[in-house]
């Protein structure tokens, strides 16, 4: 790639005044860029400190409450699974698989779109508009008589889930340095454990709802629908959108916390696309890596939905395979929340440590396919034991934002991971036919092979990703965009103001002072 002065721009013409001094537009750089640019003072590590626990109180309670949110309303099918759905509404497995399948084909097609709304409109009130929908179709369970309506509402699902983990990254990456990023992400992740738990309990209470034309499975809807609706107003009115307008902090505060994320790099957002952008996106390695893990990492989450059934299939009754989800649920806490502290306590380990907590996840898969059906307690903690390798996902999730820089590449990367994400969950319910039961051999093996190749990717990243920073430490220095300038009004005086390059929306392969993180 050529690292010329000019930077491409579609809609206005540079004015130049010097050779090595160019004047920009503000819709080619990082909205971000008046609050980071220009002289500025070093940012106080004590001050940083406490703007960061500021933003920490007021977005991530919110993230962790919609994250567990999203994910008890994913799974109330495969809760409802055995409170009734399946017998009220006639379905028969095939059509049980396709409504976990459909969801996933949703999320897949207006992912794109999805991303793309998430750039141009303000990112807490896009969500929040997805989470109201979505809520509305939960409730619309409850009036579902047959297989057509179910497919309806969980194709609504589908489509506003796709707003959600995109726009959390996105958000993670405005308000945090990389190495908080890992954190961050851990800890709205692991709120899927919460969610197994928290579920578990609303599904055993649902199970002892008795009332007359009306089923456990749809009282589980109904109230799950109504903590959704709760949720989506919060989000309207206490959700930021970005640090540049965060309604939280002071001006000076707006200032200081982008100004500490210049580390990263990446700057904040840019609302305006950039067609360049999508395309280095679509021809680099590393975009197509991640999506590879990602859709193979997410075969074996078909068994969000087939989990209780295996269970159940083990020679549980429906009362105790309810209540040993909750284990599931504080398997996926524990071992996400040890994963992301190791990651972002050793530094590069990422790669290292995603792969070390899917070793587990190989043996479950052998102690199911070859203990004695007869060892209940055996086959249990091997299905338990399959839930640990989450913690390579969320590592993931948090290392391709870290790695990609430019908010049209970062948006369009997001999208091709999560597509993948989609492809690998809509494909797998399929794997989970009535012929492989009880001992479900086939659906077993092909996660074993996912999960190993899985670790496969991660490590072939890494060696790619630190290959490429030992090409870069041997580069002459790159001075192309040290004078970009911007002019801004102040005070009736206009200004020429520098454009750090940390602001100028560059990607991770213009910008030649970019490291990936390992």
């Amino acid at each position: 790639m050529s690292h010329s002065s000019e930077i491409d721009i579609t809609d206005e013409k540079y004015k130049v005044e010097r050779k090595d001094r160019v004047e920009v537009s503000t819709r080619q750089i990082d909205t971000a860029a008046e609050f980071g640019s220009g002289d500025q003072d070093e940012v106080d590590p004590a001050e940083a400190l406490r703007i960061r626990r500021k933003i920490d109180f007021h977005i991530i309670p919110l993230m962790c409450i919609l994250y567990w949110i999203q994910f008890m309303d994913k799974t109330t099918l495969g809760s409802s699974a055995i409170l009734g759905i399946r017998e009220s509404t006639h379905l028969t497995t095939n059509q049980y698989n396709w409504l976990g399948t459909i969801f996933y084909l949703s999320y897949l097609v207006f992912e794109f779109p999805q991303n793309l709304c998430l750039q141009r409109y303000p990112v807490g009130k896009w969500m929040s508009f997805n989470i109201f929908v979505w809520a509305v179709a939960l409730c619309s369970h409850a009036a579902c008589k047959n297989f057509a309506g179910l497919f309806v509402v969980r194709l609504i699902l589908g489509m506003c889930e796709g707003s959600i983990t995109a726009g959390f990254m996105i958000v993670s990456s405005m308000f945090y340095t990389r190495n908080e990023q890992t954190l961050r992400v851990g800890y709205w992740f692991l709120m899927n454990g919460t969610a197994q738990i928290i579920s578990g309990f609303i599904s055993f209470g649902s199970l002892h709802i008795k009332t007359k034309n009306f089923e456990p499975w749809q009282w589980l809807m109904i109230i799950t629908g109504i903590l959704t609706l709760a949720t989506s107003m919060a989000f309207w009115f206490f959700f930021p959108d970005s640090p540049t307008n965060a309604w939280f902090l002071t001006p000076t505060e707006r200032s200081i916390a982008i100004r500490r994320i210049k580390i990263n790099q990446t700057g904040v957002e840019n609302k305006h696309f950039k067609k360049e952008q999508m395309i280095e996106a679509l021809t680099d390695t590393k975009t197509w890596l991640f999506a590879l893990f990602a859709a193979l990492d997410n075969v074996p989450n078909s068994l969000t939905n087939q989990r209780q059934i295996v269970v159940s299939g083990f020679g549980f009754s429906n009362l105790q395979t309810t209540l040993l989800g909750c284990v599931d649920g504080v398997v996926e806490i524990v071992t996400i929340w040890t994963g992301v502290e190791l990651a972002s306590r050793i530094p590069n380990s990422r790669a290292y440590v995603g792969a070390l907590y899917m070793i587990p996840n190989i043996m479950g898969v052998f102690l199911i396919n070859f203990l004695p059906w007869e060892n209940k307690v055996g086959l249990l903690f091997g299905q338990w034991t399959t839930g640990i390798g989450t913690t390579g996902f969320v590592l993931a999730l948090a290392w391709i934002s870290n790695v990609t820089a430019g908010h049209t590449k970062k948006v369009t990367s997001n999208a091709i991971m999560l597509s993948a994400y989609c492809i690998g969950n809509a494909a797998s319910p399929f794997m989970w036919q009535a012929k492989y039961r009880p001992r479900n051999h086939i659906p077993w093996i092909i996660i074993g092979i996912s999960y190993a190749v899985c670790i496969g990717i991660l490590l072939l990243i890494r060696f790619l990703l630190a290959s490429e920073n030992k090409r870069r430490d041997a580069e002459p220095a790159d001075h192309s965009y040290d004078d970009v300038y911007i002019e801004r009004e102040k005070d009736g005086i206009v200004e020429r103001v520098k454009v750090a390059k940390e602001f100028l929306d560059l990607t991770d392969i213009q910008n030649r002072d970019f490291r990936y993180v390992l």
